[in-house]
């Protein structure tokens, strides 16, 4: 990749601790002392900085870097892609992020990541094969909305008659963006706050060109650390050196296994049998925990310190799960991570594969305490056909028109990774054209206290789609291999109303319009 021919990335430092190294230094010390040490206390005066600068190298030396967490900076950024985002930034648990949404802003025109590839023919098909996503995008938008519009006054009957008010039209539109953008490629900008700690800085610096995006990762992290450098240049006195990219792991990896960035049919071989492991569902549990209501029973009895006699394995996975006799799985702050009786849960874990779209996943991934083995994304890239996801809508007896439109521009954008590779565009530059519909497949594990949030929200109406329909794939699988806690896998309103919790939906105005929480989750059935 030769440079970015778009608006570049911006970065501006906008919330920070004042002093982070005297801060990450006092905290050092603080452990050593038989009193507090302040921030002022290891820069006062000549002596004081020496031995500040001593301890700071001495600490991160020996690996003791916890001391620099307690800084935490955040950073507005714009004209970042979402690919940068979901490869990257997103890409792990030590982070804060609030990012402009697709499903509920409308994007604009040039508002895409334009990689220099090098030469004007090349540059030229790039620009045209957005372009052309970006005119679909706006035409899908035209040609959903009645769709939507017929399934939305399905659902709220008593709204027709005042079809034409703009509440009723915004959330319309809002619907059909959500489906429009599958379109949009995941080179496209975001904006967004980024909130860090110290620590996280220094590794982001650390393996800033690693994959899958070295070149746009590079430019972000250096502004980055240059706007923190202007609020205290000693923070980085004992940074390393960023890894260049052949001394990555991958990169060492992809050496020694012969392996090249972009080989269609392997990708496309590996995709076959990963989506026949899946047997045509979007999540499929692979692993998890045996006997997790005994491993239950049993931890909850050690933390009680009581007998089965006295707690059976029934009674305790009712006492942690029920929202009958758990008011915190009603309540919208998610306690159970502090709870000692909940932390329980923390010791079963499932595992599924799944496959989603790239632009489902960029919200699944912000579940962090849920990792997953998503891949390097230029080894998925299948230039032998089309692989993309299609949303449900495209069903639809009045969509076919939308339906066409939609599976002729993945066919284009196709060719166009074809033509540019064949002509020398980099797997790097490469990425970037293919759209928010391309299908990451992956397996992620967690324990069931982190999968119960995910469950809980995404079982929502409100939730993305297509993240609801996994999201439903992975609570039947859990409700038939361990019934017992299955049965205790509901959205927020069902587990409100249980609790006795109101209002029993707390989306307010945002209400999906079903009474859910009244409902089997077999009979559930989204329109939108």
């Amino acid at each position: 990749m030769k440079g970015i021919l778009s608006d570049l990335p911006t970065v501006t430092l906008t919330k920070w601790f004042s002093t982070p190294l005297d801060n990450a230094v006092a905290t050092a010390r603080t452990c050593y002392s038989s009193k507090i040490i302040f921030d002022r206390d290891v820069s006062k005066d000549d002596n004081a900085r020496a031995l500040r600068d001593k301890i700071a190298h001495s600490t991160y030396a020996a690996g003791h870097h916890t001391t620099l967490q307690h800084a935490h900076f955040q950073f507005a950024l714009a004209h970042v892609s979402r690919h940068a985002l979901w490869s990257f930034f997103h890409a792990h648990a030590f982070y804060n992020s609030e990012q402009v949404s697709q499903r509920y802003v409308a994007v604009k025109d040039e508002r895409f990541m334009q990689p220099d590839l090098g030469s004007l023919s090349l540059n030229n098909r790039f620009r045209q094969a957005i372009l052309r996503q970006a005119e679909a995008y706006h035409k899908l938008n035209q040609l959903l909305q009645p769709v939507c519009e017929e399934l939305y006054f399905e659902i709220y009957r008593g709204r027709r008659k005042n079809r034409d008010d703009p509440r009723w039209q915004n959330a319309i539109k809002k619907r059909v963006q959500e489906v429009s953008r599958y379109v949009l490629p995941i080179g496209t900008h975001a904006h967004l706050y980024h909130t860090i700690s110290g620590l996280t800085l220094h590794r982001y610096n650390r393996l800033a060109q690693s994959f899958d995006c070295p070149y746009e990762q590079k430019l972000i992290i250096n502004l980055m650390v240059n706007e923190v450098k202007k609020i205290d240049p000693d923070f980085f006195k004992n940074i390393e050196d960023t890894i260049s990219l052949e001394k990555t792991l991958e990169y060492e990896i992809f050496t020694k296994l012969s392996l090249t960035s972009i080989d269609s049919n392997n990708a496309h071989a590996y995709a076959q049998d990963f989506d026949k492991n899946l047997n045509n569902k979007t999540a499929k549990l692979i692993s998890f925990t045996a006997n997790p209501e005994h491993i239950i029973g049993q931890a909850l009895r050690q933390v009680l310190y009581v007998s089965q006699d006295k707690l059976s394995d029934q009674e305790a996975v009712k006492f942690l799960l029920s929202p009958k006799h758990n008011s915190y799985q009603g309540e919208s702050l998610n306690l159970g991570s502090l709870s000692k009786l909940t932390r329980v849960l923390d010791l079963v874990h499932f595992s599924f594969i799944k496959k989603i779209s790239h632009a489902a996943d960029s919200q699944a991934q912000r579940h962090r305490m849920i990792p997953g083995s998503r891949a390097l994304f230029s080894r998925t890239i299948n230039l032998e056909e089309a692989d993309y996801i299609t949303p449900e809508l495209f069903a639809h007896d009045k969509a076919q028109e939308a339906k066409r439109l939609y599976d002729q521009i993945h066919m284009q954008t196709l060719e166009d990774a074809r033509w540019l590779y064949k002509n020398g565009a980099s797997p790097e530059s490469l990425q970037y054209i293919f759209t928010n519909a391309y299908p990451i497949r992956y397996t992620d594990s967690g324990t069931l206290l982190d999968h119960l949030h995910k469950w809980t929200t995404r079982l929502c109406y409100n939730a993305q789609e297509e993240i609801w329909r996994c999201t439903m794939d992975e609570v039947q699988a859990v409700k038939l291999n361990a019934p017992l806690i299955g049965q205790f896998l509901l959205p927020p309103c069902g587990l409100r109303y249980a609790s006795g919790h109101t209002p029993i939906c707390p989306e307010g105005d945002r209400f999906c319009g079903v009474a859910v929480w009244k409902q089997d989750i077999s009979e559930y059935r989204r329109l939108l």
